[in-house]
């Protein structure tokens, strides 16, 4: 990459992806995991390379150490994950464990004690998933301490703090500039090519910014702020860790050669958790033994709420896979359990994904040694990218917008909680939106009027929010609903240039008045629904995607005289999601069957777009967002790569994240910056701006 390929209408299947991926993938990179210590600010003391680092992101999440290493907080961690979906107060599917330690005896009658405790957590139940290849003894040790602290339990009310925010206690400016700052030479002791390789400057407020070396083994950095910085290269496999503390930086330092030895002789690397950790989750499903058809029936049902890392960092029976999967594909997608079919219907896709992960995640089940998928090349490796550390973890982020100010505004999925983030210091403003009783709070989708005002939907109450910043003020808008209560259904609105909300539900498009929710008019709706709503740019027209689960129909409706254009991709599923209008009047949306989805709306017709092989063949998308350019931008939901595509001259470009991630839900880019800037929160917790030099 980057690649010049027409990619109009190449549906290709996972075997053919398969297939041809392999050849691109035959000596390619892989990831390392690293061990485990405590969060700790850069080191005062002389520079020194390090054999492990804590920096990296993915491990802790992998290994539930985002919070602590040990102790009640980490075992919020892993409750977060592996409990709250069933044990929360708007299930009725399990009962509350909040302070399970002051009941006398467990649903089976037993005594509560740690003793019990214990083995129910192990053993599992008719219902209940066995966690014993799952959860070490240490982890249900510190899951125990959280039952015990009294602060159980998690209902995304009060999110825990995140120790790697320190913005607010180390003030440190950010820089906003591409070039002119420390540059140095990543050298190969083995003599493989050193191009594409990340490497990272942590400032000591937290942000991380990320380079990558070109052809030669170059890299340059932003001009940043004189003072002492944490240099390392963020997933390094097939290379060992790197990292070196307290590395004075003033201008245009020049560092000394960063020298990076092999994990192993050949591209087969010893397959491990930790090294996982460093995979995206594409590649892990790309190395794990299995049919083109179980792989794909994975990405089919486990596309859009989280990333495949959560599915493969476990190890269950089939008895405990079982319950999994039929809770994640047979309720709704909420911790609220709703079933949506009933248990004796037939399901074959349920049936195959179960015995899939019972033989390739199964207690017995044996990894073979792991390969991963090229580096960055060429003009790909023309990046900045600025990760930021947000106040608190557990957050479930979903969408990242913009103010007037340059302030950048985040949702949180799973909690009341929005915030905005200033790009110059890293530090945010937190504000809470007012629970509603008998809801899940999750914030959902966030859009700032030219007067400054945040409307902030939530998914799971129905509720429109009017927040004024200056104020912290919230105003709440019941949202009229044909759709039972606690079901996902309000959340993608748009607001046009007056200020109407636009929303998609019920077998109609409605323009609703902001203030009283009230429908001011009204078209019909070829489908239910539309999963995302978008408004041109000149607000002549109204754009919408097909149903949230695998639809395919994409509309655009003339707001002036009423015409509506619905197209229909027919058997062939191409799932539009999420997404926004060129300009030049074309919609554009993320598809999660793998293409960038146009409505193309003077030829009336339905044009998709393959990525080239080489992300992988895995890709698939939550949206897709043009920028004032035409280029349209989306990040790879379950890779590591933000992709750059113009459908002018059919050019793709590919970003690497430095985290294996790139779970971008909702992007919002700057069109004040030449070239433009990239913003999204990714879902595992923090905010990532990228800019292209070029």
């Amino acid at each position: 990459m980057p690649a010049q390929i027409p990619n109009r209408r190449r549906p290709y299947s996972v075997a053919t992806f398969l297939a041809l991926t392999a050849l691109l993938v035959a000596g390619a990179s892989a990831r390392l995991g690293m061990a485990k210590t405590t969060p700790k600010s850069p080191k005062a003391a002389a520079a020194a390379d390090i054999s492990t680092d804590d920096l990296q992101r993915s491990l802790r999440l992998d290994t539930y150490q985002i919070l602590a290493d040990s102790g009640a907080a980490r075992g919020e961690n892993i409750y977060f994950y592996k409990c709250w979906m069933c044990h929360n107060q708007y299930t009725k599917g399990a009962p509350l464990l909040k302070d399970l330690f002051q009941h006398e005896t467990l649903t089976s009658g037993d005594a509560v004690n740690d003793d019990n405790v214990t083995a129910k957590i192990k053993e599992g139940g008719p219902g209940m998933p066995a966690f014993r290849t799952s959860l070490s003894d240490a982890d249900i040790s510190d899951l125990r301490a959280y039952f015990h602290s009294g602060k159980c339990c998690v209902e995304g009310e009060n999110p825990p703090a995140n120790p790697w925010y320190r913005a607010e206690t180390q003030k440190w400016p950010v820089q906003s500039g591409l070039t002119g700052g420390a540059t140095g030479m990543v050298r190969i002791a083995s003599g493989d090519s050193p191009e594409g390789v990340g490497v990272q400057l942590v400032a000591p407020n937290g942000v991380r910014t990320t380079v990558y070396t070109n052809a030669e083994g170059k890299f340059e950095f932003p001009k940043m702020q004189a003072g002492s910085y944490t240099l390392r290269i963020p997933t390094p496999v097939p290379f060992k860790p790197y990292r070196r503390d307290a590395v004075q930086i003033n201008g245009a330092t020049k560092f000394d050669d960063i020298v990076l030895e092999r994990v192993a002789d050949s591209d087969n690397l010893p397959a491990s958790a930790a090294l996982e950790s460093q995979l995206s989750s594409a590649e892990i499903l790309w190395n794990l033994p299995g049919t083109a058809e179980e792989k794909a029936t994975l990405q089919k049902n486990c596309s859009g709420c989280h990333s495949w890392q959560q599915i493969f960092r476990n190890r269950y029976d089939e008895h405990s896979w079982s319950l999994i999967v039929d809770r994640m594909m047979h309720f709704s997608g909420t911790a609220i359990a709703v079933r949506n079919k009933p248990m004796s219907a037939p399901d074959p896709e349920y049936t195959l994904l179960t015995k899939f992960l019972s033989r390739v995640r199964g207690p017995d089940s044996h990894d073979a040694p792991l390969r991963v998928f090229p580096r960055p090349r060429g003009e790909s490796t023309k990046v900045v990218v600025t990760e930021y550390e947000l106040p608190q973890q557990l957050l479930a982020l979903h969408d990242a917008t913009a103010d007037n100010q340059g302030n950048i505004w985040f949702t949180s999925h799973k909690t009341r909680y929005v915030g905005k983030l200033d790009p110059k210091t890293g530090i945010v403003t937190e504000y809470t939106i007012p629970l509603t009783p008998g809801s899940m709070p999750g914030t959902h989708h966030a859009v700032i009027d030219k007067s400054g005002i945040a409307w902030i939907s939530e998914n799971w109450a129905h509720q429109l929010n009017r927040l004024d910043p200056r104020t912290g003020d919230v105003k709440q808008v019941l949202i009229a609903s044909k759709t039972p209560i606690n079901a996902p259904s309000f959340g993608n609105f748009t607001l046009d240039a007056e200020g109407f909300v636009w929303d998609a539900r019920a077998d109609r498009v409605a323009k609703l008045d902001p203030m009283t929710g009230k429908v001011v008019k009204e078209w019909p709706l070829q489908t239910n629904s539309s999963y995302d709503n978008t408004i041109s740019y000149d607000g002549r027209y109204w754009g919408g995607s097909g149903p949230a689960n695998w639809g395919n129909t994409v509309e655009m409706l003339d707001i002036e005289t009423g015409k509506m254009l619905n197209l229909n991709s027919g058997s062939h599923m191409m799932t539009a999601k999420r997404g926004g209008f060129d300009p030049f009047g074309n919609t554009w949306w993320g598809g999660a069957d793998g293409a960038l989805i146009e409505l193309n709306a003077k030829a009336a017709r339905i044009e998709e777009y393959w990525p080239p092989i080489a992300p992988h063949p895995y890709t698939d998308f939550y949206e897709a967002m043009p920028d004032k350019n035409g280029e349209v931008w989306a990040g790879v939901l379950h890779g590591r790569q933000m992709l750059r595509f113009d459908p002018k001259t059919s050019h793709w470009s590919a970003y690497q994240m430095p985290e294996p991630y790139s779970y971008d839900r909702r992007t919002y880019i700057d069109a004040s910056t030449h070239p433009v800037t990239v913003w999204y929160v990714d879902y595992n917790g923090y905010l990532v701006r990228v800019q292209p030099l070029n």
